[in-house]
């Protein structure tokens, strides 16, 4: 993604290459999955391009981070083993790095935000790391496990600013273009780049024509600034918090810039309409992070028709009452979960004739509430909230339509 006035650092020596991909692939091949990549039939109809699915959320730890981890580890001294190892991760690296390391005996140490879903802190604490919570973003959590690697003479691991882990990470590219079909593009979530930067190497050495797209969440639109030099905002509560960086990486912005054609950013309902169409559609479990592929597509479809495209569902990692709300709030936007707010008369048999109107029209009545003290009415009305399933807007429009013309004031509550 070559950009005219870039302000960029010139790539250090470090910088890994196609050649480092492939020997990453010989290194960990037989110890990390290698993942289905499946036609994802329903959403192509849904969308009209040919999505192709890296199901990199079925690895034992539910994330693609084990691949980039094992590499380096791998690659560390005995010397270096021994002293043990230190990561910073918002919790799918920081799995990565504990189950490696407990397969291959290297203490382990992980500095976690502390607004890290607890499902992912629980699950790398299980694998037998020792964790440390501290801040509230990424940065400040690798701040903080830089001050404990000088205090205690550990190895840090970096989640994406490193030529082995990005390697490492470049495996998936590999397999998807033996195992898929002649694809026009790729599509791969960025946080700090390490993802998007291993498998642009790969694929631009095998079929240089070949697009890669970047995605980033518009919270955390930190690649891009890397790349034309601006100052967006970048912070916020993201459902993508594993792409939720606020400073791109060194090595990851030069190969992003190289090697990369484009960055999309998406806005947080597109993220959360993806990760509803992956769950209800495809019947996957994915993280907010594992949807930003689908949802570039979402924000901009037209772009895609007709393309044959691969997308990396990267991360499974999702907290089960966050993926609850969720999927709720989808089910209103689409109207087949509704909140209606009924006035009526305070009088007897006023609930009984609006439960009666929802059920001639086939509505399903989940929840009720009363309201008689609380509201601005006039003293001899009351109102009634009402939460119904449909079968979708049109069965609730018919519905809302019908209360009304037997004389009810009704109001749709917000989602």
């Amino acid at each position: 993604m070559k950009q005219a006035n870039a302000m960029i650092d010139d790539a250090p020596n470090n910088a890994p290459t196609a050649a480092d991909v492939y020997a990453a692939r010989a290194r960990i091949d037989g110890r990390v999955m290698r993942t289905p990549l499946v036609q994802a039939g329903r959403l192509s109809a849904l969308t009209g391009a040919d999505i192709w699915l890296k199901l990199e959320n079925l690895q034992y730890t539910g994330a693609f981070k084990e691949r980039g981890a094992l590499n380096k580890l791998l690659l560390l001294s005995d010397e270096d083993r021994a002293r043990g190892v230190i990561a910073a991760s918002a919790g799918n690296h920081a799995q990565g790095v504990a189950y490696h390391a407990r397969a291959l005996n290297v203490p382990a140490t992980i500095v976690m935000p502390v607004t890290t879903p607890d499902v992912k802190v629980r699950q790398t604490k299980e694998l037998g790391a020792e964790i440390v919570l501290s801040g509230h973003a990424f940065d400040e959590a690798n701040e903080t496990a830089n001050d404990l690697r000088r205090e205690r003479n550990l190895v840090f691991i970096h989640p994406f600013d490193d030529p082995q882990v990005i390697a490492g990470q470049g495996t998936i590219a590999l397999e998807m273009l033996e195992d898929g079909p002649d694809f026009d593009l790729m599509i791969v979530p960025i946080g700090g780049g390490g993802l998007v930067s291993g498998m642009a190497l790969a694929v631009k050495d095998k079929k240089p024509a070949m697009k890669i797209i970047g995605v980033q969440a518009a919270l955390f639109p930190s690649m891009v600034n890397a790349l034309d030099g601006a100052a967006r905002v970048t912070g916020g509560n993201t459902l993508a918090e594993g792409i939720a960086v606020k400073e791109a990486g060194k090595l990851t912005r030069n190969i992003v810039r190289d090697f990369v054609d484009d960055i999309a950013l998406v806005d947080e309902r597109i993220l959360e309409r993806a990760l509803s169409m992956l769950m209800n559609e495809q019947k996957l479990l994915v993280e907010g992070a594992g949807a930003a592929g689908l949802a570039a597509i979402l924000a901009d479809p037209g772009r895609y028709n007709g393309k044959t495209v691969g997308l990396v569902l990267c991360g499974g990692n999702i907290d089960a009452r966050l993926l609850s709300m969720i999927l709720m709030r989808d089910l209103a936007r689409a109207g087949r979960l509704a909140r209606l707010r009924v006035q009526l008369l305070d009088m007897p048999g006023q609930l009984v004739k609006v439960a009666a109107i929802i059920a001639n029209q086939e509505g399903n009545v989940i929840d009720v509430g009363h309201h008689r003290t609380y509201s601005d009415l006039p003293a001899k009305m009351t109102c009634m909230d009402v939460t119904i399933d449909t079968q979708g807007q049109d069965h609730l429009n018919r519905i809302l339509q019908n209360l009304r013309d037997e004389g009810y004031e009704v109001e749709i509550a917000a989602y």
